[in-house]
């Protein structure tokens, strides 16, 4: 107690303000690793949230490409309509104004060709952000795999620290190794 205070200090708190000073060194190595822990977790945390936006950064231009695809397939079916009227002038109007309708016929077909391969390019375009999307959703669980490893490891070492198991240890050692291992994917894109 310090004054009128009444303060408890933990396992962790008491191995962090003890554990240097000729005390307890199975308490400090466990704190050091705890901290090691957290920060490694920390990183890949902040990555889980980078290659979430990217992934839904991706998602967006995949929808706004996909809109403008059908914009130009709306566009595209337009143009087929005037042609399809253009042709029908064709049959049913006299010979000397035929030339006028087939030259607007030539017209739309070309129109629509254009139309098309911009149509086409725009779905090509939302597919590959579709993709990119789903890679980066994939780095994304590998990331929150990895944190969530480094936290069960941060939990194992407090358990650790309070029944004082050499097992656990190792069985924290083993699943921060984990963490890592899974991170290391992350990072290589796998």
């Amino acid at each position: 107690m310090s004054g009128h205070h009444f303060h408890v200090h933990g396992p962790h708190d008491h191995a962090v303000e003890h554990g240097g000073h000729g005390g307890d060194r199975f308490a400090a190595g466990i704190a050091v690793m705890t901290a090691i822990l957290a920060t490694l977790g920390a990183l890949f945390g902040y990555q889980g949230g980078a290659t979430q936006n990217a992934a839904m950064l991706h998602k967006n231009e995949a929808a706004i490409k996909k809109t403008e695809a059908s914009n130009q397939w709306n566009y595209y079916q337009a143009k087929s309509n005037k042609q399809n009227l253009a042709e029908l002038a064709v049959a049913l109007t006299a010979a000397s104004d035929k030339q006028r309708f087939l030259d607007e016929v030539e017209r739309y077909k070309k129109e629509k060709a254009e139309i098309k391969a911009a149509a086409e390019k725009l779905e090509a375009d939302s597919s590959a952000s579709d993709a990119a999307s789903e890679h980066s959703l994939h780095e994304h669980h590998r990331w929150a795999q990895a944190m969530t490893l480094m936290q069960v490891a941060i939990s194992l070492a407090a358990i650790t620290l309070l029944t004082r198991r050499k097992w656990l240890f190792w069985t924290s050692i083993g699943t921060a190794a984990g963490g890592v291992a899974v991170a290391a994917l992350a990072l290589m894109h796998m």
